[in-house]
Protein backbone atom coordinates (compact mmCIF):
# COMPACT_ATOMS: atom_id res chain seq x y z
CA UNK A 1 0.00 0.00 0.00
CA UNK A 2 1.45 3.23 -0.88
CA UNK A 3 1.94 6.10 1.28
CA UNK A 4 0.87 9.19 0.36
CA UNK A 5 3.15 11.99 -0.33
CA UNK A 6 4.96 14.33 1.92
CA UNK A 7 5.28 18.00 0.91
CA UNK A 8 9.14 18.84 0.53
CA UNK A 9 9.55 21.84 3.20
CA UNK A 10 12.46 22.99 1.32
CA UNK A 11 9.84 23.88 -1.25
CA UNK A 12 7.39 26.80 -1.27
CA UNK A 13 3.90 26.29 -0.70
CA UNK A 14 1.57 28.76 -2.54
CA UNK A 15 -1.19 29.23 -0.26
CA UNK A 16 -4.80 30.86 -1.44
CA UNK A 17 -4.81 34.63 -2.11
CA UNK A 18 -6.51 36.49 0.66
CA UNK A 19 -5.25 34.03 3.02
CA UNK A 20 -2.84 35.09 5.93
CA UNK A 21 0.48 33.29 6.71
CA UNK A 22 1.70 31.97 9.66
CA UNK A 23 5.39 31.38 10.80
CA UNK A 24 6.35 28.96 13.09
CA UNK A 25 9.26 29.45 15.57
CA UNK A 26 11.42 26.75 16.87
CA UNK A 27 12.32 27.89 20.39
CA UNK A 28 9.78 29.30 22.46
CA UNK A 29 8.97 33.65 23.05
CA UNK A 30 10.57 34.80 26.46
CA UNK A 31 9.18 38.18 27.20
CA UNK A 32 11.40 40.34 29.39
CA UNK A 33 9.58 43.07 31.88
CA UNK A 34 11.47 46.06 33.80
CA UNK A 35 11.33 45.46 37.13
CA UNK A 36 9.78 48.80 39.00
CA UNK A 37 10.98 49.10 42.25
CA UNK A 38 8.27 50.34 44.71
CA UNK A 39 10.04 54.01 46.16
CA UNK A 40 10.52 53.48 50.08
CA UNK A 41 8.51 55.29 52.00
CA UNK A 42 9.80 56.43 55.27
CA UNK A 43 8.00 57.17 58.14
CA UNK A 44 6.96 60.82 58.88
CA UNK A 45 7.94 62.12 62.14
CA UNK A 46 6.67 64.98 63.51
CA UNK A 47 9.16 68.09 64.95
CA UNK A 48 7.16 69.99 67.43
CA UNK A 49 9.14 73.82 67.78
CA UNK A 50 11.36 73.71 71.16
CA UNK A 51 10.07 75.19 74.21
CA UNK A 52 10.53 78.61 75.95
CA UNK A 53 10.39 78.49 79.07
CA UNK A 54 7.90 81.33 80.16
CA UNK A 55 10.98 82.77 82.75
CA UNK A 56 13.89 82.64 80.23
CA UNK A 57 15.57 84.89 83.12
CA UNK A 58 16.10 84.11 86.74
CA UNK A 59 17.40 85.99 89.00
CA UNK A 60 18.63 84.93 92.92
CA UNK A 61 19.78 87.80 95.04
CA UNK A 62 22.61 86.61 97.76
CA UNK A 63 26.04 87.36 99.61
CA UNK A 64 29.32 86.71 97.80
CA UNK A 65 31.39 86.80 100.31
CA UNK A 66 35.38 86.32 99.03
CA UNK A 67 38.06 85.43 102.39
CA UNK A 68 41.76 85.28 102.12
CA UNK A 69 43.18 82.85 103.86
CA UNK A 70 45.79 84.89 105.64
CA UNK A 71 42.48 86.73 107.55
CA UNK A 72 44.47 87.98 110.07
CA UNK A 73 47.34 89.51 107.91
CA UNK A 74 49.95 87.41 109.90
CA UNK A 75 51.13 84.81 106.84
CA UNK A 76 49.33 81.71 108.62
CA UNK A 77 46.84 80.12 106.65
CA UNK A 78 43.54 79.33 107.82
CA UNK A 79 42.27 75.80 106.46
CA UNK A 80 38.94 75.74 105.00
CA UNK A 81 36.98 73.62 106.78
CA UNK A 82 37.65 75.81 109.86
CA UNK A 83 36.00 78.65 108.55
CA UNK A 84 32.45 79.30 108.11
CA UNK A 85 29.58 81.55 106.95
CA UNK A 86 27.28 81.57 109.69
CA UNK A 87 27.83 77.89 110.21
CA UNK A 88 27.76 76.92 106.27
CA UNK A 89 30.97 75.68 104.87
CA UNK A 90 32.70 77.45 101.51
CA UNK A 91 30.99 77.18 98.73
CA UNK A 92 34.25 77.30 96.27
CA UNK A 93 38.43 77.49 96.80
CA UNK A 94 41.06 79.02 94.63
CA UNK A 95 44.09 77.14 95.87
CA UNK A 96 46.53 79.32 94.28
CA UNK A 97 45.28 82.72 95.25
CA UNK A 98 44.70 81.60 98.91
CA UNK A 99 40.85 82.89 98.60
CA UNK A 100 37.72 81.14 99.92
CA UNK A 101 34.20 82.17 98.84
CA UNK A 102 30.90 81.73 100.21
CA UNK A 103 27.67 82.18 98.93
CA UNK A 104 24.20 82.47 100.71
CA UNK A 105 20.37 83.60 100.11
CA UNK A 106 20.69 87.05 102.23
CA UNK A 107 17.89 85.36 104.61
CA UNK A 108 20.43 81.68 105.02
CA UNK A 109 23.47 80.80 106.87
CA UNK A 110 22.27 82.31 110.03
CA UNK A 111 21.84 85.74 108.85
CA UNK A 112 20.17 88.31 111.28
CA UNK A 113 17.65 91.18 110.01
CA UNK A 114 17.77 94.43 111.95
CA UNK A 115 16.26 97.59 110.93
CA UNK A 116 16.57 101.29 111.44
CA UNK A 117 14.89 104.56 110.49
CA UNK A 118 16.37 104.13 107.22
CA UNK A 119 17.92 100.65 106.16
CA UNK A 120 17.71 97.05 106.29
CA UNK A 121 20.41 95.30 107.63
CA UNK A 122 21.29 91.70 107.05
CA UNK A 123 24.17 90.65 109.19
CA UNK A 124 26.16 87.52 108.71
CA UNK A 125 28.76 86.24 110.62
CA UNK A 126 32.30 84.30 109.49
CA UNK A 127 33.42 82.22 112.22
CA UNK A 128 37.22 80.85 112.80
CA UNK A 129 39.53 81.44 115.63
CA UNK A 130 38.81 85.02 114.27
CA UNK A 131 34.97 86.47 114.18
CA UNK A 132 34.28 89.06 111.47
CA UNK A 133 31.06 90.44 110.89
CA UNK A 134 29.28 91.08 107.91
CA UNK A 135 26.71 93.37 106.87
CA UNK A 136 24.50 94.43 103.67
CA UNK A 137 22.72 97.46 104.33
CA UNK A 138 19.80 98.18 101.76
CA UNK A 139 18.66 102.11 101.63
CA UNK A 140 15.64 103.21 100.41
CA UNK A 141 16.52 105.64 97.96
CA UNK A 142 19.01 104.06 95.78
CA UNK A 143 18.61 100.81 92.93
CA UNK A 144 20.87 98.03 94.11
CA UNK A 145 21.69 98.09 90.00
CA UNK A 146 22.93 101.65 89.86
CA UNK A 147 26.18 101.29 92.09
CA UNK A 148 29.06 98.86 91.53
CA UNK A 149 30.27 97.33 94.27
CA UNK A 150 33.86 97.10 94.99
CA UNK A 151 35.19 95.69 98.18
CA UNK A 152 38.35 95.86 99.55
CA UNK A 153 40.42 93.50 101.97
CA UNK A 154 40.42 95.43 105.46
CA UNK A 155 42.13 92.81 108.45
CA UNK A 156 39.43 91.65 110.66
CA UNK A 157 36.40 93.65 109.10
CA UNK A 158 34.42 93.55 106.26
CA UNK A 159 31.09 95.71 105.33
CA UNK A 160 29.67 95.30 102.45
CA UNK A 161 27.20 97.26 101.01
CA UNK A 162 24.46 97.27 98.47
CA UNK A 163 21.15 99.70 98.02
CA UNK A 164 17.65 99.06 97.21
CA UNK A 165 14.46 101.35 97.13
CA UNK A 166 11.31 99.75 98.77
CA UNK A 167 8.19 100.76 96.46
CA UNK A 168 5.19 102.45 98.21
CA UNK A 169 1.88 103.11 96.67
CA UNK A 170 -1.53 104.33 98.18
CA UNK A 171 -4.46 103.46 95.43
CA UNK A 172 -8.18 104.39 95.05
CA UNK A 173 -9.69 100.91 94.47
CA UNK A 174 -13.49 100.21 93.05
CA UNK A 175 -16.03 98.28 95.05
CA UNK A 176 -14.97 94.92 94.39
CA UNK A 177 -11.56 95.82 95.51
CA UNK A 178 -10.15 94.28 92.23
CA UNK A 179 -9.13 97.28 89.99
CA UNK A 180 -7.64 100.19 90.49
CA UNK A 181 -10.22 102.83 90.70
CA UNK A 182 -10.59 105.18 87.32
CA UNK A 183 -12.02 107.91 88.83
CA UNK A 184 -11.34 110.27 91.91
CA UNK A 185 -15.08 111.67 92.08
CA UNK A 186 -17.28 111.02 94.85
CA UNK A 187 -20.38 112.25 96.61
CA UNK A 188 -20.71 113.17 99.79
CA UNK A 189 -21.07 110.10 102.32
CA UNK A 190 -19.73 107.63 99.67
CA UNK A 191 -17.29 105.11 101.12
CA UNK A 192 -13.70 105.18 99.51
CA UNK A 193 -11.90 102.12 99.33
CA UNK A 194 -8.29 102.83 99.44
CA UNK A 195 -5.12 99.89 99.19
CA UNK A 196 -1.66 100.95 100.64
CA UNK A 197 0.93 98.34 99.36
CA UNK A 198 4.67 97.98 99.84
CA UNK A 199 6.76 96.00 96.90
CA UNK A 200 9.32 93.90 98.83
CA UNK A 201 11.10 92.95 95.76
CA UNK A 202 14.35 91.08 97.32
CA UNK A 203 13.88 91.54 100.54
CA UNK A 204 12.42 89.47 103.40
CA UNK A 205 8.72 89.14 103.29
CA UNK A 206 7.45 92.85 104.90
CA UNK A 207 4.34 94.16 105.45
CA UNK A 208 2.87 97.33 105.60
CA UNK A 209 1.29 99.62 107.82
CA UNK A 210 -0.63 103.05 107.31
CA UNK A 211 0.96 105.44 110.61
CA UNK A 212 -1.04 107.89 109.64
CA UNK A 213 -3.04 110.01 107.79
CA UNK A 214 -4.11 113.59 106.92
CA UNK A 215 -7.17 115.60 104.72
CA UNK A 216 -6.38 119.01 103.54
CA UNK A 217 -7.85 121.56 101.06
CA UNK A 218 -4.18 122.12 99.49
CA UNK A 219 -1.12 119.21 98.82
CA UNK A 220 0.44 121.17 102.13
CA UNK A 221 -0.12 118.55 104.98
CA UNK A 222 0.61 121.58 107.31
CA UNK A 223 -2.18 123.84 105.66
CA UNK A 224 -5.28 124.67 107.97
CA UNK A 225 -8.43 123.31 108.32
CA UNK A 226 -6.84 119.62 108.19
CA UNK A 227 -8.14 116.77 109.56
CA UNK A 228 -6.62 113.89 110.83
CA UNK A 229 -8.41 110.69 110.56
CA UNK A 230 -5.41 107.77 111.23
CA UNK A 231 -3.06 108.96 114.02
CA UNK A 232 -0.62 107.26 116.54
CA UNK A 233 0.76 104.23 114.40
CA UNK A 234 -2.54 102.94 112.45
CA UNK A 235 -5.47 104.03 114.59
CA UNK A 236 -8.22 105.23 112.72
CA UNK A 237 -10.37 107.46 114.47
CA UNK A 238 -12.89 108.55 111.85
CA UNK A 239 -15.24 106.57 113.35
CA UNK A 240 -15.07 107.85 117.34
CA UNK A 241 -15.48 111.54 116.09
CA UNK A 242 -17.97 111.29 113.70
CA UNK A 243 -19.66 107.72 114.16
CA UNK A 244 -18.95 107.03 110.68
CA UNK A 245 -17.79 103.80 109.29
CA UNK A 246 -14.27 104.40 108.34
CA UNK A 247 -12.39 101.15 109.41
CA UNK A 248 -9.39 98.91 108.19
CA UNK A 249 -10.26 95.47 106.91
CA UNK A 250 -8.92 92.21 106.72
CA UNK A 251 -5.75 92.08 104.93
CA UNK A 252 -5.26 89.31 102.10
CA UNK A 253 -1.85 89.36 102.24
CA UNK A 254 0.74 91.05 104.26
CA UNK A 255 2.10 93.36 101.38
CA UNK A 256 -1.50 95.04 101.17
CA UNK A 257 -3.72 96.71 103.72
CA UNK A 258 -7.27 97.64 102.75
CA UNK A 259 -9.07 100.59 104.58
CA UNK A 260 -12.42 102.42 104.14
CA UNK A 261 -13.25 106.64 104.26
CA UNK A 262 -16.83 107.99 104.41
CA UNK A 263 -16.52 110.87 102.15
CA UNK A 264 -16.73 114.01 103.53
CA UNK A 265 -16.11 117.88 103.42
CA UNK A 266 -14.87 120.51 105.44
CA UNK A 267 -17.26 123.06 106.70
CA UNK A 268 -19.62 124.90 104.53
CA UNK A 269 -17.54 128.38 104.32
CA UNK A 270 -15.05 126.33 102.38
CA UNK A 271 -16.03 126.34 98.38
CA UNK A 272 -13.14 123.85 97.18
CA UNK A 273 -14.71 121.01 95.66
CA UNK A 274 -11.25 119.03 95.91
CA UNK A 275 -9.68 116.85 99.30
CA UNK A 276 -5.96 116.15 99.39
CA UNK A 277 -5.35 112.83 101.10
CA UNK A 278 -1.74 112.07 102.73
CA UNK A 279 -0.45 108.97 104.12
CA UNK A 280 2.45 108.22 105.56
CA UNK A 281 2.82 104.45 105.23
CA UNK A 282 6.02 102.14 106.64
CA UNK A 283 6.59 98.44 106.44
CA UNK A 284 8.41 95.96 108.76
CA UNK A 285 9.32 92.27 108.69
CA UNK A 286 6.15 89.94 107.89
CA UNK A 287 7.80 87.74 110.82
CA UNK A 288 7.72 90.50 113.36
CA UNK A 289 4.81 90.21 116.20
CA UNK A 290 1.89 93.14 115.77
CA UNK A 291 2.50 95.44 118.20
CA UNK A 292 1.69 98.89 119.63
CA UNK A 293 3.36 100.67 116.85
CA UNK A 294 2.62 98.68 114.24
CA UNK A 295 -0.70 97.96 113.84
CA UNK A 296 -4.37 98.59 111.79
CA UNK A 297 -7.57 99.61 114.41
CA UNK A 298 -10.59 100.23 113.50
CA UNK A 299 -13.27 101.60 116.01
CA UNK A 300 -16.60 99.38 115.99
CA UNK A 301 -18.04 98.65 119.59
CA UNK A 302 -14.96 99.19 121.03
CA UNK A 303 -11.08 98.95 119.42
CA UNK A 304 -10.80 95.97 116.80
CA UNK A 305 -7.40 94.99 114.97
CA UNK A 306 -7.62 94.02 111.59
CA UNK A 307 -5.32 90.91 112.25
CA UNK A 308 -3.21 90.37 115.32
CA UNK A 309 -4.33 91.25 118.87
CA UNK A 310 -7.34 93.97 119.89
CA UNK A 311 -5.19 94.42 122.67
CA UNK A 312 -3.07 96.19 120.90
CA UNK A 313 -5.39 98.98 119.90
CA UNK A 314 -5.79 99.95 123.39
CA UNK A 315 -3.80 103.11 123.57
CA UNK A 316 -5.88 104.23 120.82
CA UNK A 317 -7.42 105.90 123.64
CA UNK A 318 -4.83 107.45 124.90
CA UNK A 319 -1.71 107.86 123.29
CA UNK A 320 0.50 105.02 121.73
CA UNK A 321 4.39 104.96 122.38
CA UNK A 322 6.98 106.83 120.73
CA UNK A 323 8.21 105.99 117.47
CA UNK A 324 11.18 103.75 117.56
CA UNK A 325 14.17 103.75 115.09
CA UNK A 326 13.32 100.16 113.98
CA UNK A 327 10.26 101.72 111.79
CA UNK A 328 11.02 101.85 108.18
CA UNK A 329 9.16 104.80 106.67
CA UNK A 330 8.02 105.49 103.61
CA UNK A 331 8.00 109.01 101.53
CA UNK A 332 4.52 110.41 101.83
CA UNK A 333 1.77 108.79 99.44
CA UNK A 334 -0.50 111.65 97.79
CA UNK A 335 -4.14 110.36 96.01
Amino acid sequence: QEEPARPDPSEAVEEPEGSQSKQAFEKPLTLNYHKVEKPERKPTVLEWPPQVATNSVVTWCLVHVKVKQDLLGIGRLIQPQRITLGGCPATEEDTDAHVITFESELHGCGSELTMTEDVLIYTFTLTSAAMVDIECHYLRNHDVSSNVLKPTWIPNISNMVAEELLYFSLRLMTADWQFERPSNHYYLGDIINMEASVMPYHHVPLRVFVDRCVATLAPDVHTVPRYSFIEDHGCLVDATLTGSSSQFLSRSQDDKIPFQLESFRFQPQNDSQQLYITCHLKAAAASSPIDAENKACSFTDGWKAAGGDDQMCGCCDFRCAARKVGDLDSDSGRC
